[in-house]
C-alpha cells in the first residue's frame, strides 16, 4: 500500500509578511547600492585633464587634474592616470560592494527581525480571535462555549472590527441556543399535563362496567399511542436537559451502571428473544449518574430492538484503557447498517429504513447518547458489524475512584 504524501507544513501570515517585508528592504538596498556603485564609476571614468608645462631651462612638467606629477611624457602620463583609476576602482569595489553588501546583509536581517516582532505585535489580535474560535467549535455540546467573547481593547481599526463583529455573531448564537432550549423544555412541560389527562380519561372509559369490547380495544391503542407521546416528551426533556453543563460531576463506576441497566433490559431482550452478554469490568469516570445510566440504557434499547427476529444477541461491556480513559462498547447483530447512514443515526428523529418507523422509540435516543456524551467530554465511534448489526464504542475521561 502506497503511503500518502505529506503536504508541506503551510507558512503562517507572520511568516510571510516578515519575508515580504525583508526582501523589499533588500531589494531596495540592493538597488541603492548598485546605483551607488554606478554613479561613482562614472565618475571615475570621466575625463581626465593633461597639461603640460615647459620651463625656462626647456624641462616639461605634466599637470594631471591640476596636481603637477614628475613625468616627462604624455605616455608616463597616461599610465600614472590609469594606475591611479585602478587603485581608486578596486578601493570602490571593496568599499562599496563587498563591504557594503556585508552591511546590507547585517542591516537587512535586524530589519527583518523586527519586522518579525511587529508583525507578532499586529497579528495578536487575530490570534485571540482565531483562539476564541477554536474554543467555542471545540465545545463538547451544543451551545456551550458560546458565553466567550473576544472583547478586544485597543485602536479602533479592521481588527477590532472584525473582533466586536465576532462577539455579536456569538452572542446571537447564545440567544438563539437558549432560546431552543427553553422552548423545547416548556413546550414539553406544557405537553405532559394534557397527555396525562387524557390518559386518565381514556383508562377511566376502560374501565367503566357499562364498556363495551370495541371500547376497550379503542382504549387500549389510545392508551399506547398516548405512551408513545409521553416517550417522545420525555425524550425531550432529557435531551435538553443532556445539553447542558453538568456543574457537579462525582465518580462512577460504568461497571455498575451496566450491570444495572442489563438487568433492567432482561425482560424486554427476553421478550424479543435477544440474548445479552455482559462483561462489566472497572471503569471510573466522572460525571452525572443519572445521565450515564440513560446513556448506556439507550444503547442497550436500542440494540435490543433493533436486533434480527431468532437468534439475536447484544454484547455490553465497560474496561479502563491504558491511555487514562474508560470505555463502553455495545456490539449487536442485526439488519446490514450502511457505513454512511451512521452519522445520521445520530440525529433527532431520524431512523435506518422504513422497517424501523413501527418501532417504540421516538427517535430521540441516540441523539441523547450523543449529547450525554459531550457533556461528559467524550467521544462516541459507531461502525458497521460485519453481517448485520453496529458496535458502538463511548470514551469517557477516566478518574480515581478515591
Amino acid at each position: 500500500m502506497r503511503k500518502p504524501r505529506l503536504l508541506p507544513r503551510r507558512i503562517t501570515l507572520r511568516a510571510r509578511l516578515t519575508l515580504i517585508y525583508g526582501g523589499l528592504f533588500l531589494i531596495a538596498g540592493m538597488v541603492l547600492l548598485a546605483t551607488t556603485y554606478a554613479l561613482f564609476n562614472q565618475q571615475l571614468g570621466s575625463k581626465t585633464k593633461v597639461l603640460a608645462r615647459t620651463s625656462p631651462a626647456g624641462e616639461s612638467t605634466y599637470i594631471v587634474d591640476g596636481d603637477p606629477a614628475s613625468l616627462s611624457s604624455i605616455a608616463d602620463a597616461e599610465k600614472w592616470m590609469s594606475r591611479q583609476q585602478a587603485t581608486l576602482h578596486e578601493a570602490a569595489t571593496t568599499s562599496l560592494l563587498t563591504l557594503g553588501g556585508l552591511a546590507l546583509l547585517v542591516v537587512g536581517g535586524a530589519a527583518a527581525g523586527f519586522g518579525w516582532l511587529v508583525t507578532g505585535r499586529v497579528l495578536a489580535p487575530l490570534h485571540l480571535v482565531t483562539d476564541t474560535a477554536r474554543r467555542i467549535a471545540a465545545a463538547p455540546a451544543a451551545g456551550r462555549g458560546l458565553h466567550e467573547r473576544i472583547a478586544l481593547k485597543g485602536p479602533d481599526d479592521e481588527v477590532k472590527d472584525l473582533a466586536d463583529t465576532f462577539d455579536t455573531m456569538v452572542e446571537r448564537l447564545d440567544h438563539s441556543f437558549d432560546g431552543q432550549r427553553h422552548f423545547v423544555a416548556s413546550a414539553s412541560h406544557e405537553l405532559r399535563t394534557p397527555l396525562t389527562v387524557g390518559r386518565a380519561l381514556v383508562e377511566l372509559a376502560m374501565h367503566r362496567k357499562s364498556a363495551s369490547e370495541d371500547v376497550k380495544q379503542l382504549g387500549e391503542s389510545l392508551l399506547e399511542i398516548n405512551s408513545g407521546h409521553e416517550r417522545l416528551i420525555s425524550g425531550l426533556l432529557l435531551l435538553a436537559g443532556s445539553e447542558k453543563e453538568i456543574t457537579e460531576r462525582l465518580p462512577v463506576d460504568l461497571a455498575d451502571v451496566v450491570g444495572h441497566v442489563v438487568a433492567q433490559s432482561a425482560t424486554e431482550a427476553e421478550q424479543a428473544g435477544v440474548i445479552v452478554k455482559e462483561q462489566a469490568g472497572e471503569a471510573f469516570t466522572l460525571g452525572d449518574a443519572l445521565l450515564l445510566e440513560r446513556l448506556v440504557h439507550n444503547l442497550v434499547e436500542n440494540a435490543v430492538r433493533h436486533n434480527v427476529e431468532d437468534g439475536g444477541w447484544v454484547s455490553v461491556l465497560s474496561r479502563t484503557r491504558a491511555d487514562a480513559t474508560v470505555e463502553v462498547e455495545v456490539s449487536n447483530t442485526g439488519p446490514v447498517v450502511p457505513p454512511y447512514e451512521i452519522p445520521s443515526l445520530f440525529e433527532p428523529f431520524r431512523r435506518l429504513g422504513a422497517e424501523r418507523l413501527i418501532t417504540k422509540g421516538a427517535g430521540l435516543g441516540l441523539s441523547i447518547v450523543r449529547s450525554v456524551v459531550r457533556a461528559h467530554d467524550g467521544h462516541i465511534d459507531a461502525r458497521p458489524r460485519e453481517g448485520g448489526g453496529l458496535t458502538v464504542t463511548v470514551t469517557l475521561p477516566a478518574c480515581d475512584p478515591f
